[in-house]
């Protein structure tokens, strides 16, 4: 079956080479335009490299319902569109190009975690398993009716960074999946159930921000899942921003939200329940180091306060 692919890494980058070694052909890769790193350079783009060293043509506009585009995918003649992280709102002239219309790979057991962030948002929930769902695009958000849902359980140390690697695993087998189900002709599309719809709008950077009157098992979560972007943020008292990269909760201990309970051989910090100690932090233009470390030259003492990123200089 021939295959426009839409998608940005790191998500699309694995989905995709799955899509490549299999029996189905992949006539272009749509995917944004190139980033700037500093004045001058460029960054990778795992994606274009791949497409390229297959023989892809690559596609990167601003917008990809320009009609250059629009014809230059209908000249790729694919049967269907398939989708992986592309972070832009379809519209009709591209959900309507393929004979077979446009299918997405979603991080999520939809309807569950509707929405840009469904990996961060099932570790701050504690969700016990979650998966990727192929589902066809609508003009509507993740609405589409369901082809293939493949669970995954969630590891109890995972971080938003490790679930993606291997949600984007088994989406790259899951799509692969739903392609030979369309070109077998079948493919059964089951609709979603409205009532259990949730919602995991896109993160911004305050969204790391430490509110230690949330439990330490939520703060523990909340770790994982802003890591490693836009990642936990607190402040020292000094106003300073302290970064909180590993954590784990200390049932049982008590103290004001945000005061240092320890900061000899561990830094612990009271939450509004239990308390949290902060195994690995990196402050403000310094490198990531092991909470001890940062104690040796911190001159923190039990009983200061540290409070949220907002707080301070973020």
């Amino acid at each position: 079956m021939r295959v426009a692919f839409l998608g940005s890494p790191p998500f699309a980058t694995p989905v995709l080479r799955r899509v490549l070694d299999s029996r189905h052909a992949v006539t272009a890769l749509v995917t944004p335009p190139e980033r700037r790193s500093g004045r001058s350079r460029s960054t990778e783009h795992p994606l274009v490299e791949l497409a390229e060293g297959r023989g892809v043509p690559v596609l990167r506009p601003r917008d990809p319902h320009a009609d250059d585009v629009l014809d230059a995918l209908r000249a790729a003649d694919p049967a269907v569109l398939l989708v992986a992280s592309y972070g832009v709102l379809l519209k009709r002239s591209l959900l309507d190009l393929a004979p077979h219309g446009c299918l997405n790979v979603h991080a999520s057991l939809l309807p569950r975690h509707r929405g840009a962030s469904p990996i961060q948002y099932a570790l701050l929930c504690g969700d016990a398993e979650t998966g990727v769902t192929i589902q066809r695009i609508v003009p509507a958000l993740d609405e589409g009716d369901v082809l293939v849902a493949r669970p995954h359980p969630v590891p109890p140390d995972a971080t938003a960074g490790s679930l993606l690697a291997d949600l984007a695993e088994l989406g790259g087998r899951a799509a692969v999946e739903a392609l030979d189900l369309l070109e077998s002709g079948d493919a059964r599309f089951t609709p979603q159930d409205p009532a259990r719809a949730t919602y995991a709008p896109k993160l911004k950077k305050h969204d790391g921000d430490v509110d230690w009157t949330r439990t330490a098992a939520e703060l523990e979560r909340h770790v994982r899942a802003m890591h490693p972007w836009p990642t936990s943020r607190a402040t020292l008292p000094d106003g300073r921003a302290l970064q909180v990269l590993r954590a784990r909760v200390v049932p049982g201990a008590r103290g004001a939200p945000g005061e240092v309970l320890e900061a000899a051989e561990r830094l612990v910090v009271a939450c509004g329940a239990d308390a949290l100690e902060l195994v690995e932090v990196k402050p403000a233009g310094k490198r990531a180091m092991p909470a001890a470390d940062f104690l040796r030259g911190a001159r923190l003492e039990q009983g200061a306060r540290l409070g949220g990123a907002a707080d301070g200089e973020g």
